[in-house]
């Protein structure tokens, strides 16, 4: 089984672009890096996780998430392979995500992470947008 949960903040906007399948309509492909603490907190230390999204949820990630939101991921790791201009053999580990999850409410970032006892630090989504998102 590979399944991915991560729990971390965006280290910089996403960037987002538009593949253009044969029958011409198009797909996003949201990219993003995600800063996740090792357990033991701040001292030990964080790794940045690279994320991608497709679809809908790359969709998402363009109009909700930003530098510093903080978000539960779930998703699987994907490996590959490329060379690069320099004849160099590039390896690649992302995590493609399939479901994003809100760990605050709007407006509250920061560097340290907050404790959570339950839905208090969830953002609310306005009910016109519960069709539009897709981890409803």
């Amino acid at each position: 089984m590979n399944k991915v949960i991560l729990s971390g903040r965006l280290v910089a906007d996403p960037t987002v672009t538009y593949s253009t399948k044969q029958d011409g309509t198009s797909t996003a492909v949201a990219r993003y890096r995600l800063a996740v603490e090792r357990r033991g907190g701040k001292e030990a230390g964080a790794d940045f996780i690279n994320c991608v999204a497709f679809g809908k949820s790359g969709e998402f990630v363009e109009k909700y998430l930003h530098k510093g939101t903080k978000i539960n991921v779930t998703g699987r790791i994907q490996t590959g392979s490329y060379t690069n201009k320099d004849g160099q053999r590039v390896y690649t580990t992302d995590v493609i995500t399939e479901e994003h999850e809100f760990c605050e409410k709007r407006g509250e970032t920061g560097d340290v992470p907050q404790e959570s006892t339950g839905n208090e630090n969830f953002m609310n989504i306005p009910d016109e947008l519960e069709g539009e998102l897709p981890f409803v």
